[in-house]
């Protein structure tokens, strides 16, 4: 039976990744809804961003809900250096013609996973845990019927990447990540240790452009744009993609593996905020609350990534 997801996300070349790959397998996943969050841009671009992503996809019959527009506590931090201006630089894509849901994200998430079975809804965050947060805290009672958390963000061997010790989605509204880790919910992170292996080479990204197609074009475009970024920071061999991690896991987690640990969030360092205190080694007593990936089989996860975006 295919896995029942919301994506939580605030597209983002790596988010748009991600969805187009949970829309490509259906006998594997079923996209519920996606709620949009402030995060790499504002929210009004986020939410006109996964709306063009869903019609690049033929499917603008998957609800778009807007959510919230910004962290529980702190001014919102965004990330057009990264993503450039809209969020989605490089790609021409039209502007969507699907609407935008009345209802707001947070109150989808409430509804549906109060309305569906329990333990058959699995929430992917691909940004800030804003509306993740907010929906346990307005409804206590649906932490205990989420199935799973599988979300991007956070860090050990690398650290930072907005930050000397933060990553992005986590340092956005780390007061939200604090909420979602100490929530009981099983948690599945991928982190930038594991992510940062996922790097688009000119080979992988030729072979998404060779695929003829407008969703293979218009992925190798967004790749074009994005790596530029992180060949000057790192000096990487291409753009690591970030988002699509989350959904290959769900679909491929054999080509993932990692271990149970404790994970702390940093919420009063000036120096330190935002940083995953992530329990690696097992030093403390603290009980584990996530799986921590470590490490994928690149080439696997580009195989598939190719082979599903094919059918699209």
């Amino acid at each position: 039976m295919p896995q029942r997801i919301i994506i939580d996300t605030d597209p983002g070349q790596d988010d748009a990744v991600a969805i187009l790959l949970a829309l490509a397998s259906p006998e594997d996943i079923e996209v519920l809804g996606i709620t949009a969050v402030a995060g790499n841009v504002p929210l009004n671009l986020t939410v006109l961003n996964a709306r063009k992503v869903c019609e690049l996809a033929g499917r603008p019959d998957v609800p778009v809900y807007a959510g919230c527009d910004r962290p529980l506590r702190k001014p919102l931090v965004t990330a057009e250096h990264v993503h450039g201006k809209t969020g989605l630089d490089g790609p021409d894509l039209p502007e969507p013609t699907m609407p935008v849901q009345a209802q707001h994200g947070v109150d989808f998430i409430i509804d549906t996973l109060r309305n569906e079975p329990e333990g058959t809804v699995t929430l992917c965050p691909l940004g800030p845990l804003t509306n993740i947060a907010t929906a346990f805290e307005r409804a206590p009672d649906i932490k205990s019927r989420v199935k799973r958390i599988v979300l991007m963000g956070g860090a050990y061997f690398e650290v930072g990447n907005i930050t000397p010790a933060a990553e992005f989605n986590i340092y956005v509204d780390p007061e939200a990540a604090a909420a979602v880790f100490a929530s009981g919910v099983p948690i599945t992170v991928l982190p930038l240790d594991v992510t940062h292996k996922a790097l688009v080479t000119t080979a992988r990204n030729e072979a998404f452009r060779a695929l003829g197609t407008e969703v293979g074009i218009a992925v190798a475009e967004m790749t074009d744009f994005f790596e530029r970024f992180d060949r000057e920071k790192y000096g990487s061999d291409g753009a690591p993609l970030h988002d699509p991690c989350v959904t290959a896991w769900l679909i491929r987690p054999d080509l993932f593996s990692g271990r149970e640990i404790n994970v702390e969030i940093e919420v009063d360092s000036p120096l330190t905020r935002g940083m995953t205190v992530a329990d690696w080694w097992g030093v403390t007593d603290r009980p584990a609350n996530a799986f921590f990936i470590g490490d994928l089989d690149a080439d696997g996860f580009f195989d598939l990534l190719t082979e599903r975006l094919a059918r699209l």
